[in-house]
């Protein structure tokens, strides 16, 4: 017992120290992912902690659960309102820029440094993959909002690579093993990674949606354990069948992100707690795995791979996926230069290392080293060459991910009509009520009512009033969210009544920094953000 509350100890003074270390992280202008790194590695075996940790297959297994989250909830940030307008260029970057970038990877540690063919295969797999925790990371602590749509860009193409860069190492792996896989083995195991990833990655978040909107949740909280689960499940099902785990939970993420599906600001907020103590204990991990007095062996080949993924092979692998599309040359330099490598290169190098085809030290400390050049070069360099570049743009990158962002501040009143209430029996015309205060809806019995100015209010009515508020508290089992509409938005151009389907209420317009109370005729314009309220059953009127 007492080992064990040692071992709790220690660990929430890991957690405390690495949150206390965001200010130093600032103040730095270091991304503090790396200095997480740093944590694991000052109690790791070379460190002044003197921990011994070398059990490879363990933290294989507490990293690929971290990664889950992380890639999950990547996918459930992305908004598609946003993304679909570069998801040509992302997915092509995404795929074919992996591809390349890995290829152009193993070329150089082959042909310039001389590393021999198994090794250089592995080297270009496991760090074909942008990071999606530190992409994710120095976007938001940055608040690095670019120009042309760029955060989108580089938000869908690290959240959606690392499934290629998984496949790309599993066939590594599968081809240098001690059988070596044939052709048709090859062929095989690729199309499962991506039907069986794909299908059930769609399979979980259809379920995901039912569950949330059929299941009655008592206890709150219980959607976003529900959601924990489906991440867990999106990963372990194709896992088991030889399907790409990344990729499913990535696909389930991104629909249940952009579903529409109630309590999204707790939601959110859960995950974000979450996805924090992933990636601490993902890092500091990592870091206490690390051998420091080993690393200075591979400096040089590390940093040569990182100068030239930097200035020759990302840039070429950007260009070629964005100079189709017309894209800027500042554009793709910060493209290029925002391509960092992360914890999931060093996952896929523990793969490596626990598999029987290499040996520890060919792949994970060349990783390793080069993923703290990335990330405490380029991670650190970004906010200023973006700046240099003349990239930045105003506005919150937030906006670009599916948050409590997109949760519109609105404070309600229920009001229940009892008998004698000066309300009872008068429609709702008849009533005087106060400046911007809206009658949103009528809850009659287990009926919602849409109100009209006919609409007579009953005794055992409960009347739901609405105004704009500063700080968003309401109602939670009324969630409202914003619906922004632009040209190729389906509703665009069509009346309320014939556009929105038949459980979703439209509460008010905003347009052009107007409000506008709407009804069944109002025609939703291009550039409009709807307040919409999306029911459990389809609403009625009286």
């Amino acid at each position: 017992m007492t080992e064990f509350a040692i071992i709790l100890s220690v660990t929430a003074a890991v957690i405390v120290l690495c949150i206390l270390s965001g200010g130093l992280s600032s103040k730095a202008g270091l991304p503090v992912l790396l200095i997480f790194i740093a944590i694991g590695m000052l109690f790791g075996s070379d460190g002044v902690f003197k921990l011994e940790f070398e059990n490879f297959e363990f933290a294989e297994q507490i990293c690929t659960v971290a990664m889950v989250f992380i890639i999950f909830y990547g996918g459930f940030g992305a908004k598609w309102s946003e993304a679909k307008k570069v998801a040509a260029p992302s997915l092509l970057l995404s795929c074919g820029g992996t591809l390349l970038t890995a290829g152009l990877t193993v070329a150089f540690c082959h042909f310039v440094l001389r590393m021999e063919t198994r090794q250089s295969l592995l080297i270009g797999a496991v760090l074909s993959s942008t990071d999606a925790a530190s992409v994710f990371n120095i976007l938001r602590s940055k608040n690095l909002n670019l120009k042309y749509n760029s955060a989108s860009i580089l938000e869908i193409e690290s959240g959606s690579n690392d499934p290629w860069a998984y496949m790309l190492t599993v066939i590594m792996l599968a081809v240098l093993g001690s059988g070596g896989a044939a052709g048709g083995e090859i062929a095989l195991m690729f199309i499962k990674q991506l039907a069986f990833g794909t299908a059930i990655g769609v399979g979980c978040a259809l379920l995901g949606m039912g569950l949330l909107k059929n299941a009655r949740m008592k206890i709150s909280g219980f959607d976003t354990m529900l959601l924990a689960a489906i991440a867990l499940l999106s990963f372990s099902l194709p896992s088991i069948v030889g399907g790409n785990g990344f990729l499913s939970c990535y696909l389930a993420g991104i629909i249940l992100g952009n579903s529409r599906i109630g309590n999204k600001k707790a939601i959110v907020h859960f995950f974000d707690g979450v996805t924090g103590i992933m990636q601490i204990a993902l890092f500091f991990l990592l870091g206490l795995l690390s051998t420091p007095s080993e690393l200075p062996a591979v400096i040089v080949p590390a940093l040569l791979i990182v100068l030239a993924m930097n200035f020759v092979i990302r840039p070429l692998a950007v260009t070629a996926a964005l100079a189709p599309f017309k894209a800027k040359a500042r554009q793709i330099a910060v493209v290029s230069f925002a391509g960092l490598r992360g914890a999931t290169s060093i996952v896929f190098a523990i793969m490596v290392v626990v598999s029987d085809s290499q040996s520890r030290t060919d792949v994970f400390n060349i990783v390793f080293c080069a993923v703290l050049f990335s990330i405490g070069i380029q991670g650190t360099l970004l906010p200023w060459f973006t700046k240099k570049m003349d990239m930045r743009e105003e506005g919150d990158v937030m906006k670009t991910f599916t948050d409590y962002s997109n949760e519109t501040q609105i404070q309600f009143i229920r009001l229940p009509v009892r008998a004698g209430h000066k309300w009872l029996g008068k429609s709702v015309e008849q009533i005087d009520l106060p400046p911007e205060t809206l009658l949103v809806m009528i809850l009659r019995g287990e009926r919602v009512v849409i109100p009209r100015g006919g609409t007579v209010i009953c005794e055992g009515d409960i009347i739901i009033l609405s105004a704009l508020g500063y700080d968003g508290r309401g109602d939670e089992s009324l969630p409202l969210t914003e619906e922004q509409i632009d040209e190729a938005h389906e509703w665009a151009g069509r009346t309320i009544a014939e556009a929105v389907p038949k459980n979703v209420l439209v509460v008010l317009i905003k347009r052009g920094g107007k409000t506008k109370i709407p009804n069944g005729s109002s025609v939703i314009q291009a550039g409009d953000v709807l307040v919409i309220h999306t029911a459990e059953r389809e609403l009625i009127e009286n």
